[in-house]
């Protein structure tokens, strides 16, 4: 395990999110990552996991208190500033993907990286640089060498887009990595395996991540499980 410093990675202090047109709020009074820590977050649908990672990068803005992530309260950005530092500091992997289907994967590796100079510099100095670790990530991922270059994305399998949008958020090293249902699509035995080289990517660079799951054996892999809603305690782990 990484050794946490004092700094949160992630602090949510008196959170309030209220849909537009809703009484339903989403509440987080005192909600931390620590750096390089492994969250996993689960609760039932509709219990407003979507809605805490849109808090978390950005997307969404809070109704009442702040998020802050590597010490900046997104309060203080404006929607196009959150943008950029999403670019620069976030890597997202989405329960669609939304991944470009008439690129190759390692292409679509390399957008992780193309809006942000702090990224791409982590990735390599330069493309054919950024290209290797792109190739090298789709590998650790367990994606084949014969399909990472010469393969249009849309022809791949679910389980194997789902890797290609893994090494997209995690190229350049961001410090936080979040993961909405990222391993929905695979069976037991090819989940659990890809969720050892997801978070040994993680810990390789000493990124932190917030993983979002409804199936809770998958926390025994985590530092910490926090639940939304009904997520059963006796199942948490520490």
């Amino acid at each position: 395990m990484i050794p946490y410093t004092d700094v949160p990675l992630v602090s949510c202090r008196g959170l309030q999110f209220r849909w537009p047109g809703s009484d339903i709020t989403l509440t987080m009074d005192d909600f931390t990552v620590a750096p390089g820590e492994r969250m996993f977050l689960c609760g039932p649908s509709g219990s407003g996991k979507s809605t805490l990672l849109g808090l978390l990068s950005g997307v969404l803005h809070a109704t009442r208190g702040d998020v802050t992530v590597l010490g900046v309260p997104f309060s203080t950005l404006s929607a196009e500033r959150r943008d950029r530092f999403r670019a620069e500091h976030l890597g997202y992997v989405f329960q669609q993907f939304n991944l470009l289907p008439f690129l190759s994967p390692v292409e679509n590796v390399l957008l992780g990286c193309a809006w942000s100079p702090t990224r791409a510099a982590r990735a390599g100095a330069t493309y054919p640089a950024r290209r290797d670790e792109a190739i090298r990530l789709l590998d650790a991922l367990g994606l084949m060498a014969q399909l990472v270059e010469r393969s249009r994305t849309g022809n791949l399998s679910v389980g194997q887009q789902q890797r290609v949008a893994v090494a997209r958020a995690l190229i350049g090293g961001p410090g936080l990595l979040i993961a909405d249902e990222p391993t929905s699509a695979l069976d037991t035995n090819n989940r659990d395996v890809f969720l050892r080289l997801l978070l040994a990517e993680c810990t390789r660079h000493g990124t932190g991540v917030v993983f979002v799951s409804h199936d809770m054996s998958l926390a025994r892999h985590f530092d910490r499980a926090v639940s939304l809603g009904d997520c059963p305690p006796s199942q948490m782990v520490a």
